[in-house]
């Protein structure tokens, strides 16, 4: 008789039968007698088994089988744990890679230089994504950041220590580092990448400090109306920038502290003393960010004033001293532009500086003008383009101050036109530091009404960081958390138990009964 044949029959009935009986829960004929069947035949096999082992010379053999199935299951074991200690693979598959670190907090987490600990206050159990994510962090500082999750109801002394009294309904992370501390309350809402990682940066790094000019009719930071620049102060703040404001003329000097000077769209001239000062400091090694406003522009029938022909001065006066010309026209894009307005061209014509314009999508200015290089500068001065136009037959500068939009020969400044330039000044050891100088010929790309557009928001935060010597920012999309739940019923339950535990049982079976039919 066939045993290694009879005995997978047996267990695949009586596999079978109980598994169609705990799927449909309860026991009908049919699966009582496939059941009983299956059982009687594998009794059958174990029983001639039993017989068939108590020879001397079968049984050594059997032992030898399972002592080489022990050693090659332990050296299975072994080598598996070694290649995942060795070669830590990893896949999120989520579907907003909810358990993935984005890139720019993977570059934070590179360039920290000092611990960092990041202590969360949660009472009760804590959130599944929580621990998640600081595990994330933890895995990719490789020890630079130390987290830890506590109930301030049960370690009330340890959460003592921070200084924090925490009710049973709130939520806080403390994220410190030296004597640096952040806190960030998620009672409201989960506890995001970007607010944990903008956290991290404002405790690890040194503070820089810029200093928006002010007495010209600047655009304001203080401003929520869409003219203002408030939206740029609280992302520059997130950065751990400081932000505050000077006004020059008035006795006052270029702060000392100042890392980046911003003159945000002056509409009044700035005074003979002023531009000499920021000339100055420009001299000295100091680095600035000019935002030009548009060309003052009228009707046909309307001609413009003196003293509208003075407003938003273009500041040549201090530019032409580093190499540039800011035109009085308007830049038109008939291909590629917000709207119906071709004079508010849309670009993604960038110059090769990685550290400004890497991985940037579509921006777009308003009413922008034309910068031109002068042939007469000094040889320690390099400049060029930042951001052009994006056509070149379509695009032109617009000098018909009327606006009637028509290509000049000659005349208007051909495209692509430049809208934006970066300058930069070595000088010779022993002097100051070298000067970066960035100019854009719009400030609206920059305003609320328009910065959280396209990327206008990341090229503003990339140009102050440049110019701060800031190698990297956090600028992320939000990840929504969700709970994703497969509610199942009780069959489907059985069903999902019977597929994870019976088929496999039924797979092995099949190997063994091959397996002692050919050594039968």
């Amino acid at each position: 008789m066939n045993f290694p044949l009879l005995f997978g029959m047996g267990m695949l009935c009586l596999l079978s039968g109980m598994g169609a009986s705990y799927i449909e829960n309860h026991f009908t004929k049919l699966t009582i007698i496939i059941s009983l069947v299956g059982l009687s035949c594998v009794l059958l096999c174990l029983f001639e088994l039993r017989k068939f082992t108590k020879s001397p010379a079968r049984a050594s053999q059997w032992q030898k089988y399972g002592l080489i199935v022990i050693v090659l299951f332990l050296v299975l074991l072994v080598g598996i744990n070694y290649l995942s200690y060795r070669y830590n693979v990893r896949w999120d598959v989520t579907k907003v890679k909810q358990h993935t670190l984005s890139k720019s907090t993977a570059v934070v987490i590179e360039h920290l230089q000092r611990e960092v600990k990041i202590v969360a206050f949660n009472v009760g159990i804590p959130p599944k994504y929580l621990e998640d994510l600081f595990k994330e962090y933890e895995r990719r500082s490789h020890t630079r950041i130390k987290t830890e999750i506590i109930d301030p109801i049960v370690q009330i002394g340890y959460a003592a220590q921070f200084g924090s009294v925490i009710s049973g309904k709130e939520r806080k992370v403390i994220v410190s580092s030296g004597k640096e501390r952040k806190d960030i309350d998620f009672t409201k809402r989960p506890l995001s990448e970007e607010q944990l990682t903008n956290a991290i940066i404002q405790v690890a790094r040194d503070k820089r400090v810029v200093y928006f000019l002010t007495g010209h009719g600047e655009y304001n930071v203080s401003d929520e109306g869409d003219h203002g620049l408030s939206i740029l102060k609280k992302i520059l703040i997130a950065n751990n920038v400081e932000v505050k404001t000077v006004m020059l003329g008035l006795g006052e000097e270029t702060p000392k502290d100042c890392d980046v000077l911003i003159i945000a769209g002056p509409r009044n001239s700035l005074t003979e003393e002023e531009e000499k000062m920021i000339f100055e400091y420009l001299e000295n090694g100091g680095d600035a960010f000019f935002l030009i406003e548009n060309t003052p522009v009228t009707t046909a029938d309307k001609l413009l004033t003196e003293q509208e022909k003075c407003k938003n001065p273009s500041l040549n006066n201090i530019f032409n001293h580093w190499g540039i010309k800011i035109a009085n026209d308007v830049v038109v894009d008939l291909s590629n532009h917000i709207g119906q307005d071709v004079g508010c061209p849309a670009t993604r014509n960038y110059a090769p500086y990685q550290a400004i314009v890497k991985n940037l999508d579509y921006t777009f200015y308003i009413r922008p003008r034309s910068i031109s290089i002068l042939e007469n500068r000094r040889k320690s001065i390099k400049l060029a383009p930042l951001v052009l136009t994006a056509s070149k037959e379509s695009s032109w500068g617009e000098t018909d101050q009327a606006l009637n939009v028509k290509f000049d020969q000659g005349v208007d400044s051909p495209g692509p036109v430049p809208i934006a330039f970066v300058i930069l000044e070595t000088k010779e050891e022993n002097e100051s530091s070298d000067t970066r100088i960035v100019v854009f010929t719009d400030t609206d790309f920059l305003s609320n009404a328009f910065i959280e557009k396209y990327s206008n928001a990341e090229l503003g935060l990339n140009v102050i960081s440049w110019l701060s010597d800031v190698e990297y920012k956090i600028f992320i999309d939000p990840k929504e958390i969700k709970v994703e739940r497969l509610d199942l019923t009780s069959k489907q339950k059985r069903i999902v138990a019977v597929i994870l535990v019976v088929i496999p049982l039924l797979i092995g079976i099949g190997g063994i009964m091959i397996w002692l039919k050919h050594k039968g």
